[in-house]
């Protein structure tokens, strides 16, 4: 009579040992480490920006420059320049996962976005620069 016994459970497994405390190895995916090292560095252009738009605009307030010809162009350039931040504010919430819409998996989708934020952050670049030289000359009349 030969003894027949039946496989063991799942239940009844024991479990693979979990490493814990200072010898527990973690996983790091190196592409998930590049893409926060680029949104930080993203963020942190973005803010820079933000600010030095925020200063244009109180000092061609506070100057009374908003309210003539050439300040009024400035203000518009400025406003044009604060839509590229809230578009480049979106893209940035999308790759973080923190947007409505879904990030990209794909890497040219990503490289796609980053191109695009790269572009909104050198036009208004340009445009705030170009403010500030307007401010400068009408500061000096």
């Amino acid at each position: 009579m030969s003894r027949h016994r039946p496989p063991p459970s799942r239940t009844s497994r024991p479990s693979a040992p979990k490493a814990s405390g200072p010898r527990a190895l973690q996983v790091v995916s190196l592409s998930d480490a590049r893409l926060s090292r680029r949104l930080a560095n993203y963020r942190a252009r973005l803010d820079a920006v933000l600010r030095a738009n925020q200063h244009a605009v109180t000092r061609l307030f506070a100057t009374g420059a908003l309210f003539t010809r050439t300040g009024t162009r400035a203000g518009r350039d400025l406003l044009l320049a604060h839509e590229h931040l809230l578009r480049a504010s979106a893209l940035l919430d999308r790759l973080a996962h923190a947007g409505d819409v879904p990030a990209p998996r794909r890497a040219a989708e990503v490289d796609a976005i980053f191109t695009e934020l790269s572009l909104l952050l050198e036009r208004t670049d340009e445009l705030t620069r170009q403010t500030g030289e307007l401010l400068h000359e009408l500061t000096r009349r």
